[in-house]
C-alpha cells in the first residue's frame, strides 16, 4: 500500500446532509472536531474514507459539526446522530476521548470508532475501550521520522518544527522528526541546524496571522523548511512559506495540493483505517474493546512520494528507509528519553531540550 500512497450541540448543533436520496435515517455518522470536513487534514481524510466506503456499499451517511468545542456539545451531537439512525459513529481526534467514554456506556447498541484517542472520563488515567468501541492510534513518530529524513536527504539543512498543542500525537510527530533529521544527517554527512528556538507548539490548531508572523520570522532568520504538525494552523505556515519563497511539510493527509511550497506530508492512512472499521461493523466482526496501533509495518503511515516535490531524494531511497522501519531494523523513538538514547547510539548529543519537546 505504501506505493499506492494512501487514500486520496445542543439544539444549535450545525450539521450537513451528506447522503443522497432524501433518506430519513443515516447509518454512518461522523462528528467533526474543531474543524470542518474541508480542513485538508484530519476531518477531511476521515470523511473521504467514509464517503468512499458508503458510496461503494450503498450506505447512507452524514457528518455533524458541533456548535462548539466542548464535551457537552460533542455528547449532544453524538446523541443527535444516533437519534438520526446512526448505528456506527466515527469521531476523529483526541478531543472526543471523554465524550466517547460516556457515550459508549449510554448507547451500548451503537458502535464507536475513536481515531487518535482512547476513552477516559477526562482524567487521562481511567481508560476504558468498551465492547462497542475501537480506538485507533498511529505511530506518528515513524511518519515524522520519514519526513525529517527525506527533507535532509533532499538537501535541507536548516529546519524547524511547529506543532499545534503538545498532545501525545503531536509530540510523537516532533520527536520522530528530530530523529529523522539527525539520522539522515549522520548518513549523508550533512551539517544540520535544528536548535531549541526552532521547535515550538503554537497553542492551538487554528490558522492565524500570529502563526504566520512567527513562521515568517523563522524563514527570515534562515530556516529553510518547517514541519507543521498543527492541523488548520498549517495553512498559516504555508502562507508564510509562499510569501518568503521557502518550503514546508504538511501533516495527516497529503497536503501537496494546497500549494507548491508543500514539499511532502507526514501522513496517516485515515481513509483506510476507517474503512476497515466500517467493513468490520457491517460484516458483524467489529473489533470492540480493542486499541489498534497503525504503523509502517501495517502500512498505516507514509509519505505521499508520488505527489512530493523532492529534487534529489529518490523513491528507491524512500522505500529503503520505509522498509527498514517496517522491519524493525530502524526503531524510531517515540519519547524524549527514547530520542536521547537513539541519538546517543549515533554519537550525537540531543540537540533540543526535553522541556522544549514535552512542555
Amino acid at each position: 500500500m505504501k506505493r499506492i500512497f494512501m487514500l486520496l450541540a445542543a439544539i444549535t448543533v450545525v450539521f450537513t446532509l451528506a447522503a443522497c436520496g432524501g433518506a430519513d435515517t443515516y447509518e454512518i455518522a461522523m462528528i467533526t472536531d474543531a474543524g470542518d470536513i474541508d480542513d485538508e487534514s484530519f476531518n477531511q481524510g476521515t470523511w473521504e474514507g467514509i464517503v468512499e466506503y458508503a458510496e461503494a456499499n450503498d450506505l447512507t451517511h452524514r457528518y455533524y459539526r458541533p456548535a462548539e468545542v466542548s464535551n457537552e456539545a460533542y455528547i449532544e451531537t453524538i446523541n443527535l446522530a444516533i437519534e438520526g439512525g446512526a448505528k456506527i459513529v466515527v469521531t476523529p481526534g483526541f478531543l472526543f476521548e471523554p465524550a466517547i467514554y460516556e457515550s459508549q456506556q449510554n448507547h451500548p447498541d451503537v458502535n464507536f470508532v475513536l481515531i487518535d484517542g482512547v476513552p477516559h472520563p477526562g482524567d487521562f488515567a481511567t481508560f476504558n475501550v468498551a465492547d462497542n468501541t475501537v480506538s485507533i492510534l498511529f505511530d506518528e513518530h515513524e511518519s515524522g521520522f520519514l519526513a525529517g529524513y527525506a527533507a535532509v536527504k533532499d538537501g535541507y539543512t536548516d529546519l524547524g518544527f511547529m506543532g499545534g498543542i503538545a498532545v501525545p500525537a503531536v509530540v510523537r510527530f516532533g520527536v520522530g522528526f528530530i530523529a529523522g533529521v539527525h539520522y539522515a544527517a549522520e548518513e549523508s554527512g550533512a551539517n544540520v541546524s535544528f536548535p531549541d528556538n526552532r521547535f515550538t507548539y503554537l497553542g492551538n490548531f487554528d490558522a492565524s496571522d500570529e502563526h504566520k508572523t512567527r513562521a515568517l520570522a523563522w524563514f527570515e532568520e534562515g530556516t529553510e523548511i518547517i514541519f507543521a504538525a498543527a492541523g488548520g494552523a498549517g495553512s498559516s505556515v504555508i502562507s508564510a512559506a509562499e510569501d518568503s519563497g521557502n518550503m514546508m511539510i504538511g501533516v495527516d493527509v497529503d497536503q501537496g495540493g494546497l500549494s507548491d511550497v508543500v514539499l511532502t506530508s507526514a501522513m496517516k492512512d485515515l481513509g483506510a483505517v476507517v474503512q476497515q472499521a466500517l467493513d468490520a461493523h457491517f460484516n458483524e466482526s467489529f473489533p470492540g474493546g480493542e486499541t489498534q496501533v497503525k504503523d509502517a509495518a501495517t502500512e498505516g503511515v507514509a509519505l505521499p512520494f508520488a505527489t512530493s516535490r523532492f529534487d534529489s531524494f529518490t523513491e528507491a531511497e524512500y522505500n529503503a528507509i520505509f522498509d527498514e522501519i517496517a522491519a524493525g531494523d530502524v526503531v524510531v523513538p517515540a519519547t524524549y528519553a527514547e530520542l536521547t538514547s537513539f541519538l546517543d547510539d549515533l554519537g550525537i548529543a540531543t540537540p533540543i531540550q526535553e522541556s522544549t519537546v514535552t512542555p
